[in-house]
């Protein structure tokens, strides 16, 4: 969004680092002007704010526009990469495991600790453990070209929040597989998801659309009926709690894109990775 310069400007630098070049870099700038660029690097004025997932949906245009594309990293402005293998580990990946659709990396901030909600599991466990899950991280991950050529891009009506289990759940019922790949790190600031003033509306809207648009009928009471549980005993703001019902009212009344319920076996799939779709 433009303002975090000197961080955009290390993140570029430690790209350039990188022992695998990217054939391409596109930078977009979310609503607001970005700063001078270095050389290679493609830079995208938006007039207006997209959204998260609006302004990676363009990114992924421009990408395409340039062409030689089979594999996407997505990096936060505030992120660094503290190694400079990260590419060619994400390509012998990919290469390895030709149903691999996603790989998400680690987030660690300075200290290298990683925040019990950057670990894409129910049961966290280690963070340094990695294997086959069933969501990932937005702010650094690689994405397959071949896979979003099947099931789609980055689902804009949600603008932020869930976006990246809305993409997750289309990948796991096309039959691809998302690892996390904690030897990959971003290093990255600790933060609070709350810092966003709209995290308690958004929160709860996308996860009501998450359930109409990917859920089994019988399944959706089930996910909404936890999560609503889940938040009325975590939340302890007050204010917090009534954007998070008007977030919630917001998502049952309105649209929300085509509705594709996932597959049964794709729901025991999740079980037996760990995390059924209602939790």
């Amino acid at each position: 969004m433009g303002n975090r310069p000197a961080e955009l400007q290390a993140l570029l630098d430690s790209v350039a680092k990188q022992d695998l070049q990217p054939a391409h870099v596109v930078v977009i700038g979310n609503g607001s002007p970005l700063p001078p660029l270095p050389h290679g690097a493609l830079g995208v004025e938006l007039t207006d704010n997209l959204g998260v997932s609006g302004g990676r949906n363009v990114a992924l245009d421009e990408l395409r526009k340039l062409g030689d594309l089979d594999l996407v990293v997505d990096l936060d402005d505030d992120g660094l990469l503290i190694s400079n293998d990260v590419f060619s580990r994400l390509a012998e990946l990919h290469t390895r495991e030709p149903t691999l659709g996603i790989v998400s990396f680690r987030i660690a901030d300075e200290r290298g600790r990683t925040q019990r909600r950057h670990v894409p599991r129910l049961r966290v466990g280690d963070p340094a453990h990695g294997g086959l899950v069933t969501t990932f991280l937005g702010g650094g991950h690689s994405l397959s070209v071949p896979m979003l050529d099947r099931i789609g891009g980055w689902p804009e009506e949600f603008f932020y929040a869930h976006e990246e289990t809305d993409l997750a759940w289309r990948a796991l019922d096309d039959g691809w597989d998302i690892r996390y790949a904690p030897e990959l790190v971003l290093q990255h600031p600790y933060t609070s998801p709350t810092r966003h003033a709209v995290y308690h509306r958004m929160v709860a809207r996308n996860r009501v659309w998450l359930a109409k648009r990917h859920l089994p009928a019988v399944l959706v009471p089930v996910y909404l009926g936890v999560w609503a549980l889940l938040t009325a005993l975590r939340t302890r703001s007050l204010p917090g709690l009534r954007a998070w019902a008007a977030g919630f009212t917001e998502g049952v009344r309105t649209p929300c894109g085509r509705r594709r319920p996932m597959r049964w076996r794709t729901v025991w799939r999740m079980t037996r990775l760990g995390r059924p779709p209602v939790i």
